[in-house]
Parts: C-alpha cells; sequence; structure tokens
C-alpha cells in the first residue's frame, strides 16, 4: 500500500494490520517516510494494490496540483481510497470553526485570526490555511476520480468528506 501524505504513527497502532506500507510525504522530517510529490510519483502504472491518502489533497496547491494528484494516484494505484474535507461542510476542520471557509477571501483572514479556536491558539497557522487548502466540492471529486465511487462521510446531515473509492476489480478508462 502507498499512503500519500500519511505519517507511521497513524498506522502503527490501528487495528488492521498491513504486510508493506510506503508512506510519501513532501516533509523530510517525517521519520519513516519516502519525500516526494504526490503529483508526480516515481512508480510504475499499477504498482501498488492500495494508493491511500487521508486529507492531503486539500493541501496540495490549486486546481491543476489537485488534478496531478488524483491522476497520478489513479494511475499508480490498482485500488484507492482518497478522503478530503468536504467544501460544503458548515464546519472547517482546519479553522476548527464553522461558515469560515464561505467567507469572502478578504474577511476570512481576519476571521479566522480572530473568529476561530485555530487562531486564538496559533495565529501563524491562518496564514498557513490560506495558502495551502483548497477544498473540493463533490462535483469536483466527481471530475478528478471519474472512474471510482464518490462517497459522501456525514456531520449532523451535512457532508464532512468525500471519499473516493475504487475496488482492485474496477476497470480502467
Amino acid at each position: 500500500m502507498l499512503d500519500l501524505g500519511g505519517t507511521r504513527g497513524a498506522w502503527e497502532n490501528g487495528p488492521v494490520r498491513i504486510a508493506r506500507i510506503d508512506l510519501l510525504n513532501s516533509d523530510a522530517r517525517l521519520e519513516g517516510t519516502m519525500v516526494g510529490d504526490a503529483c508526480a510519483l516515481p512508480f510504475a502504472d499499477g504498482s501498488y494494490d492500495i494508493v491511500f491518502s487521508n486529507s492531503t489533497l486539500e493541501h496540495v496547491g490549486g486546481w491543476e496540483r489537485q488534478e496531478a494528484f488524483a491522476r497520478e494516484a489513479r494511475r499508480v494505484g490498482r485500488a484507492l481510497w482518497i478522503q478530503t474535507p468536504a467544501r460544503e461542510s458548515w464546519f472547517e476542520p482546519h479553522y476548527l470553526a464553522p461558515f469560515v471557509h464561505w467567507l469572502p477571501k478578504r474577511w476570512r483572514r481576519w476571521a479566522g485570526r480572530w473568529l476561530t479556536p485555530r487562531g486564538w491558539l496559533d495565529a501563524d497557522a491562518i496564514g498557513w490555511i490560506e495558502s495551502h487548502t483548497r477544498l473540493l466540492t463533490r462535483a469536483e471529486m466527481e471530475t478528478l476520480f471519474r472512474d471510482c465511487e464518490i462517497l459522501v462521510e456525514r456531520f449532523l446531515g451535512w457532508p464532512k468528506s468525500y471519499v473516493a473509492s475504487r475496488r482492485v476489480e474496477a476497470v480502467r478508462e
């Protein structure tokens, strides 16, 4: 299995044991990971049984980089499980607050700093969130992962996140 953006700690105490997990991350400081760009994977087509990613897709950059991430994950993995927070959710997990991500950009930074728990705890995080986070809609997920089933995780009736899921048996385009 290939985990794009994950860490070793996420797998060490989990209920499922997987024979081999390769971790790819852009942060060279993370122990036990390969350093690389998930938008330009150095692996052959279909070289992994499963490509997994949890809350990484929204951090790779703009739409073009998100397209590249999805294309590479689909190319390298026979099966996929790619999760990302939903733009349509009323709660934004990066700010730890409701509705902030729906504000116009010029107000969002101020509101993120002064009206959210993330801003109160770490003022510097707000700039990072603004420059490194692009949430996706369901329609965008369907476009990026056209050969996958898009699952919707819900919280209080609202979409919380989307998962692009493809089983090994799925036919590729």
